[in-house]
């Protein structure tokens, strides 16, 4: 019982950090804003899913790099050429992970059949994970 204790204790400190815990409330907020502009383009402004989906997701990175920039990650970036370069990695990473939302959602929405939201929340779940680690470990790598 004492090892499963331990066990308990250090996955809560490795995978529970201040980080992880921020980057979770503005990957919900990231989420909402995404799931959110898609629903409003699609129920009343009648885009199609596929370019309300390019739209939202667009709408998205743009919320997350503000909000990840110095409120998770604390990037040290200073001076123009140093925060340039920032922007670029992020969207860079953001880029690869919109190609991969947006043809996942095509083959959950288009060819499984899956219900449109149903489709846009799996897919987006797994673009939160993966762009969790692109920007830590990318984007926001600091210069230790």
């Amino acid at each position: 019982m004492e090892k499963l204790k331990q066990l308990f204790n250090t996955l809560t400190k490795k995978f529970f950090t201040k980080e992880v815990i921020l980057y979770g409330i503005f990957g919900v907020l990231t989420t909402v804003v995404n799931i959110a502009t898609f629903y409003v383009l699609t129920t009343y402004a009648n885009i199609t899913e596929n370019i309300s989906n390019i739209i939202a997701i667009v709408l998205a990175v743009v919320f997350a790099y503000v909000t990840n920039r110095k409120l998770v990650f604390n990037s040290n970036a200073k001076g123009a050429s140093e925060i340039i370069k920032e922007i670029f990695k992020f969207f860079s990473a953001r880029f690869v992970t919109m190609l991969v939302e947006f043809f996942g959602f095509m083959l959950l929405f288009n060819a499984m059949h899956i219900p449109n939201l149903w489709s846009k929340a799996i897919i987006t779940v797994l673009v939160i994970i993966l762009n969790f680690f692109l920007s830590k470990f990318f984007a926001f790598k600091s210069k230790k």
